[in-house]
């Protein structure tokens, strides 16, 4: 099955048999929500949707974003993601993966961000006969 793995330079840190997520955290200076919905797919990861609750430093909302329920939405049209690297310092706090109507920190699998090092990839893989 294909699914999700999060590590670095390829190296599988955790296997998550899931076949689409948000990924949320808060802006680290703004302290606003962000929400990004990925399917997973051979290709890599495929950005559906992103959802922001304003705008703020380097947080500027497109053009054709619409309001809906207090979050700006919308899509941006990028070739599927194969890794999607995150920066991940116990500074910024940390991101959240939900999925099955749950959101759980990154934490839970990799344990609490750290400065070295200071970055995840996350990028398809197969869960039941290791990444491909």
């Amino acid at each position: 099955m294909i699914g999700l793995c999060l590590g670095l330079a390829g190296v599988a840190w955790a296997q998550l048999p899931v076949s689409s997520f948000t990924l949320a955290w808060n802006h680290s200076i703004e302290k606003i929500r962000w929400e990004e919905d990925y399917r997973v797919s051979e290709q890599g990861l495929v950005l559906t949707e992103a959802r922001v609750k304003g705008n703020g430093a380097g947080m500027e909302i497109p053009p054709e974003a619409r309001l809906e329920k207090g979050s700006w939405h919308y899509q941006r049209h990028l070739p599927p993601l194969q890794p999607l690297s995150l920066g991940r310092t116990p500074q910024a706090g940390d991101y959240q993966l939900c999925f099955q109507q749950q959101c759980h920190e990154m934490s839970e699998w990799l344990g609490p961000p750290v400065s070295n090092p200071a970055s995840v990839d996350l990028w398809s893989c197969w869960t039941d006969s290791g990444q491909r």
